[in-house]
């Protein structure tokens, strides 16, 4: 079941497993020393795909730079393959579409999933460039793809 909160709507328990499996994700599983919670959290939309109480999937929505962005995007390890990250971000398009429909979205994305999100009509807008040792591309959504794909 795929749930949209905002900060205040997150009770202790829902934080504790987003920051939980974004640290597993993003921190442990690739490495990373960096501060993972930050002030976005704070005016993010948290998208959460939960199954018995377990996160299959997450992403935050947020403007920037008069931009919707996508992202913290995860799916947990042991449910790649499964589907849930080409459903989140289908059904985080949809959100942007339906609330903010004249906006640009942009991404920040790890460079071995370039082509998973131009198959949604991304496209590379910057340099190869590496964020803590992860070559990464800046992607932007082209408005005449706005049209979420299945």
């Amino acid at each position: 079941m795929w749930q949209f909160k905002q900060f205040e709507e997150l009770s202790a328990k829902d934080y504790h497993q987003i920051v939980k499996e974004r640290t597993k994700i993003f921190v442990v599983e690739q490495g990373c020393a960096y501060q993972e919670i930050d002030d976005i959290d704070l005016h993010a939309v948290h998208l959460i795909k939960r199954q018995k109480g377990i996160i299959k999937a997450y992403a935050r929505i947020y403007k920037e730079d008069k931009k919707m962005r996508i992202g913290r995007v995860l799916v947990p390890s042991e449910f790649r393959s499964e589907g849930h990250g080409r459903e989140l971000l289908k059904v985080a398009l949809e959100y942007i579409k339906c609330k903010h429909p004249k906006a640009e979205v942009e991404i920040q994305a790890e460079a071995y999933l370039k082509e998973f999100y131009e198959s949604f009509g991304f496209k590379v807008i910057s340099d190869l460039y590496y964020d803590e040792e992860i070559g990464h591309y800046d992607m932007e959504l082209e408005k005449e793809e706005i049209i979420v794909q299945s």
